[in-house]
């Protein structure tokens, strides 16, 4: 079992205000990620601001889990009702794109999915724990004026153009399967429970609390990723992990 360093990155619509998971910090800091030679990336979001209207091609399909939401805070995936490549790209260049936009509220324990191609925003006031293919190709349809660069063509050309439906319902523990990861939540209130073999590689996103995996002590803001040899894991203490399996390949 291995404990992941964390990467800061700075982020124009970050946030100093990084507890309970990290120290706050004196720069605006939007992404924290942990890498490791996976086919996922795993990362904690912190918003001040909203970010980006967006879309990623193919290969990097993602999954958010709202650890933190203020008030009337939302994200949004794909659109209301079907639009056509013309409309979008209209709608894109005016920012009216927002109203086109299915918006979802988001409440601490919410889950989102999101396939490659599905139009997205996530707004201001929210700490999100994102599970990702491992890749950061991003297209951004709109940026509220920002200067940033924007790429239509290549996001008319991977954009879904209807209506998806992002909010998951639990099933159980299982927050999200698809081929690229399997995400289940645990959640501890001092008892201890057995996790079963997984087979393949899987990590331990530590989000609420502090406990122990396996006797070591962790706490939130952690990520631990184990081997396929590992055998059945003993998790214990208060705290809420999110365990993500990555497939074996085919």
């Amino acid at each position: 079992m291995k404990q992941l360093t964390p990467s800061f990155r700075e982020k124009i619509w970050g946030t100093t205000h990084l507890e309970p998971w990290f120290r706050n910090s004196v720069k605006k800091i939007g992404e924290v990620w942990f890498e490791e030679d996976s086919p996922l990336l795993l990362k904690f979001i912190f918003t001040s601001e909203n970010l980006s209207v967006q879309v990623h091609p193919p290969g990097k399909t993602e999954m958010w889990y709202v650890l933190a939401a203020e008030p009337r805070a939302r994200i949004a995936a794909g659109f209301r009702e079907p639009v056509s490549r013309e409309q979008l790209k209209a709608a894109s260049l005016s920012g009216e794109v927002e109203n086109l936009l299915q918006w979802f509220d988001a409440s601490p324990g919410d889950t989102f999915f999101l396939p490659a191609g599905t139009v997205h925003a996530i707004g201001a006031g929210l700490a999100l724990c994102e599970i990702q293919q491992n890749s950061d190709v991003t297209y951004r349809l709109f940026d509220y004026g920002r200067p940033r660069e924007l790429h239509l063509d290549q996001a008319l050309a991977v954009s879904d153009l209807g209506p998806f439906r992002a909010r998951q319902q639990p099933q159980d523990r299982v927050l999200v399967t698809c081929q690229y990861f399997v995400t289940e939540r645990y959640c501890l209130s001092d008892s201890a429970i057995q996790l079963p073999p997984a087979r393949s590689n899987q990590f331990l996103i530590v989000c609420e609390g502090s406990g122990q995996i396996d006797g070591q002590i962790v706490h939130a803001g952690e990520v631990w990723s184990l081997p396929p040899s590992t055998s059945a894991v003993k998790l214990g203490g208060m705290t809420q992990l999110l365990r993500v399996i990555v497939p074996p390949a085919t």
